[in-house]
């Protein structure tokens, strides 16, 4: 552990020493030097009663600075308003973000949701209460609505007034957006620009016209890759008329990114990765569905083997070789389903890259397919002195390879046609299909050499 992170652990736990001890003027003075992350991270580690305490020494606004940073999921922090009172709760959320309150208000009880909203401000609570209509996982859904809005026909003198006037709330200052007379979004300017252009030049005619926005229904991954691929800081949210109704700015596109991985991740392992209970019952419930289903998918597999025993028990030795073929192929597979999840994730699914990803896919299978076989083919040879079973071997190898890759490159662009998150061809899924394919593959190539690898 490094000597920065043991002081600033003794520090937190002095500050939780002096809200133990009711210190209120200590821990207030120390709980507000820290930085707000370093101030969550207290907050969800305290008890109820500390926590009771806390809601008393600090003020809605300190609170609702705290709570913006709070990394755990929105449906468990609701619990921490359930704690306040609602006066206190409504205060708090009054203060935050209003991103960061819908998310948290959208897993609240209708009854707390109704009365949160009917103590807020009103503008607030109709700024909440517009943004909870918007569906998940949309730019809508995401959006922070306080943000620096001027208008092109006055100074930059003038501009710099609103943007000092507006600072405190919005939570992006770096850019500062450009309206007309009916709010529809026409530029965006620059706090450097403003700050190096000539006081009384109009905005007008030191912004950037060709500003880039999102629709508000658009996906939050489309909109985290217009982000990444601009290197914005922010980007401007407009409504079906132009009007820019907010922003989203780069640290929620950072949780969208976060939180799209880990989808793609669960999809790939067939396991929901952030939802891991402690309990070994409530775990095992939720892989169980999934685990099952593949076995009876499995189950496919031993009925086509028992299919083909009758060659099996002329040529014992193939036997020896299913499991390495099947789970060789099974691997080139998931690598395929991972790189086509990725591709589809980050580069769109327009035709020319599906059609590309698949013709790369395909050749990469060959190769891998080609050097894995005469692999293979020169082991087996050797080790059974039979270079006919070798062949075999490496043949059926290389074919069950090169299905393997097609499907694992085919199966999420189809997925991702019909509507489906393509991680959900997960790779339990692909090795258990590339085990039935390879195993069809095998056999059908044996029976054709049978004799050649029994001799008679």
């Amino acid at each position: 552990m490094s000597e920065d992170k043991q002081k600033s652990e003794v520090k937190q736990a002095q500050i939780v020493t002096y809200l133990e001890q009711q210190q209120a003027t200590k821990f207030r003075e120390n709980f507000l030097l820290l930085h707000v992350y370093e101030q969550a991270q207290i907050l969800t580690e305290l008890t109820i009663r500390q926590r009771a305490r806390l809601y008393r020494y600090l003020t809605p606004e300190e609170l609702g600075a705290t709570f913006n940073a709070v990394e755990e999921e929105p449906e468990a922090v609701i619990k921490y308003f359930d704690e306040m009172t609602p006066n206190y709760a409504a205060a708090v959320l009054g203060q935050m973000y209003t991103d960061n309150a819908v998310d948290i208000l959208a897993f609240a009880e209708k009854k707390k949701l109704v009365q949160y909203l009917r103590l807020m401000p009103t503008e607030k609570s109709a700024e909440i209460k517009e943004m909870l209509h918007y569906e998940d996982k949309t730019a809508g859904a995401i959006m922070a609505t306080e943000f620096v809005q001027i208008v092109s026909n006055q100074t930059v003198r003038s501009g710099m007034h609103v943007l000092k006037k507006e600072a405190k709330e919005a939570e992006m200052v770096y850019y500062a957006y450009v309206v007309d007379d009916e709010e529809k979004l026409i530029g965006v300017v620059t706090l450097r620009q403003l700050l190096i252009s000539d006081d009384d030049a109009l905005i007008k005619d030191v912004m950037n016209d060709q500003v880039k926005a999102v629709k508000v229904d658009e996906d939050q991954e489309d909109v985290a890759k217009t982000i990444r691929d601009y290197n914005f800081l922010a980007i401007p949210v407009t409504d079906y008329d132009d009007k820019l109704i907010g922003i989203i700015t780069v640290d929620d596109i950072i949780d969208v990114i976060d939180e799209e991985s880990a989808e793609d991740y669960s999809g790939l392992a067939g396991v929901d990765i952030e939802d891991s209970p402690e309990d070994p019952i409530k775990a095992a419930s939720k892989r169980l569905p999934w685990l099952i289903t593949l076995l009876f998918l499995g189950m496919s597999t031993a009925t086509l083997i028992s299919h083909y025993e009758q060659l099996v028990s002329e040529a014992s030795i193939l036997a020896v070789f299913i499991s390495s073929i099947t789970g060789t192929a099974g691997n080139a597979g998931t690598q395929s389903l991972a790189v086509a999840v990725r591709r589809l994730a980050y580069k769109g699914d327009d035709n020319k890259t599906l059609l590309r990803t698949i013709i790369t896919e395909v050749i990469t299978g060959v190769v891998i397919g080609l050097v894995t076989g005469l692999t293979i083919f020169v082991i087996v040879g050797l080790w059974k002195h039979n270079f006919i079973l070798g062949f075999v071997i490496g043949l059926a190898m290389m074919c069950a390879i090169i299905v393997a890759n097609l499907a694992g490159s085919i199966i999420p662009m189809a997925m991702d046609k019909l509507g489906f998150d393509p991680a959900v061809a997960s790779g339990p899924f692909i090795s258990t299909l590339s085990d039935l394919t390879s195993v069809l593959i095998y056999f059908n190539i044996a029976s054709i050499f049978l004799s050649f690898i029994t001799g008679k």
